[in-house]
């Protein structure tokens, strides 16, 4: 791993990469100790604190949240927008037929994603800052005639499009996914606090049960995301021309885990949007309202059994759907079938694409349980268990932070095996 890290280093065009990767995160961090006026900050303190659902957003903004920066609300629209353009994408016939069309249809589709991350935005803006002034977090007037709201709700959701171009910057100019490496970042950016606040009260006890519970989830994460089920494939001889070609023999990998981190965010997502909805409420002067706002904040606060039971469900549930979205057993049937492959005792066509299907779903199964287990891990202090203080691990963070360790350097070897491909061929 250091080996490959040094070498990129040493690579000018990949180096350049990694640069410019790190130059955005630094961009990002500053966007994110950039606080939005109009704010009590010390009521503010208080309420991240003991609210288990800002809490839980301000982690994904990269504790943004917590001193209400221009990017505040995260990448929470630009997610929230591709949830919605890929659930469209499966009913819409328009929209299928768009995303058959090869790059030119996910250019597209990429295209009215960012459109409909600007409305997400303003409405995600709207909805932080009606829920912080039902705290008295808000030193002004929360009022849509009010200028200062209107500013506020025009530099939050600017702040919203400027995470979202970067994050795009990321993945099409450095290496990575953009979306990813600001979660990543954000994620990481709570490490020295936290180590900050272990060591005003050092405990060794603590410190080795961290390190041995940390060491075994990191290992099991990656040996969970690297496992794949591999396929042999045949190919037949072929004649082109005067020539013949004989067959080989090669294999399909397909990961246990093909969707990534994308269902516990897709899941997280979901959950946070009745809470998020119902708490605007909760001061209303109806009653009723009111008494129903409260009950769904209840229903769906992360320390109930209902609220983990839910995100179990929603993860393993997205994980089906994301994996279905990214692989298709018919188009890889077919390619396959174009190609003169074949798989050892199935016939190609239909037969090819049924056995595909079956697999990827068993082995789906495991990817599953696996994130849906290591999403509500944090989640057994609801049931008693006592955590490691203030480093208590969170299952969801260690999983993207070990992800897009793994990714990233996969990418960077891949990067230095063409390298070595064109030295080779030259």
């Amino acid at each position: 791993m250091f080996d490959s890290l040094l070498n990129a280093l040493r690579a000018p065009d990949i180096r350049r990469r990694v640069l410019y990767v790190l130059a955005l995160l630094i961009v990002f961090r500053l966007l994110a100790a950039v606080p939005v006026p109009g704010i009590d900050k010390a009521q503010l303190k208080d309420f991240v604190e003991g609210n288990a659902l800002v809490g839980l957003l301000d982690l994904f903004s990269g504790g943004g949240l917590s001193n209400f920066s221009v990017v505040a609300v995260g990448m929470n629209p630009y997610i929230n927008a591709s949830i919605i353009m890929q659930l469209m994408t499966g009913v819409v016939p328009s929209l299928q037929a768009l995303s058959r069309e090869g790059e030119y249809g996910r250019n597209k589709i990429n295209q009215y994603t960012r459109y409909l991350t600007v409305p997400m935005a303003m409405l995600q803006s709207y909805g932080f800052l009606a829920l912080l002034n039902s705290q008295q977090v808000l030193t002004g007037t929360f009022d849509l005639a009010s200028f200062t709201t209107l500013t506020q709700i025009a530099t939050l959701t600017a702040g919203a499009i400027a995470l979202m171009w970067i994050g795009e910057l990321i993945t099409e100019r450095g290496i990575g996914n953009g979306i990813s490496f600001i979660i990543f970042a954000g994620i990481v950016s709570r490490a020295p606090s936290a180590i900050g606040a272990f060591m005003l009260t050092p405990n060794i006890t603590v410190l080795i049960a961290f390190g041995v519970v940390a060491i075994a989830a990191v290992a099991v994460i990656i040996y969970i995301q690297e496992g794949q089920r591999r396929i042999p494939i045949q190919y037949a001889s072929r004649v082109r021309g005067r020539r013949m070609y004989s067959g080989g023999q090669t294999f399909l990998p397909l990961r246990v885990n093909q969707a990534g981190v994308i269902p516990i965010i897709f899941a997280i997502s979901i959950l946070l949007f009745p809470q998020q909805l119902a708490s605007y409420f909760t001061t209303s002067e109806i009653t009723i309202v009111a008494d129903i706002a409260r009950g769904i904040v209840t229903f769906f606060s992360p320390s109930s059994l209902i609220y983990i039971g839910l995100y179990f469900l929603l993860t393993v549930g997205f994980t089906y759907f994301y994996t279905a979205f990214t692989f298709k057993p018919d188009e890889t049937a077919e390619q396959l079938r174009k190609n003169g492959g074949f798989i050892p005792g199935i016939r190609p066509g239909r037969p090819t694409q049924d056995y595909l299907a079956r697999v990827v779903s068993r082995i789906t199964f495991a990817g599953a349980i696996f994130l849906a287990t290591v999403a509500v891990a944090p989640s057994v202090d609801a049931l008693g268990v006592p955590d490691l203080g203030a480093l208590s691990l969170g299952g969801t963070s260690l999983l993207i932070v070990v992800s897009v360790v793994v990714e990233t350097m996969k990418q960077i070897e891949a990067q230095l095996m063409m390298r070595n491909y064109e030295g080779f061929i030259r």
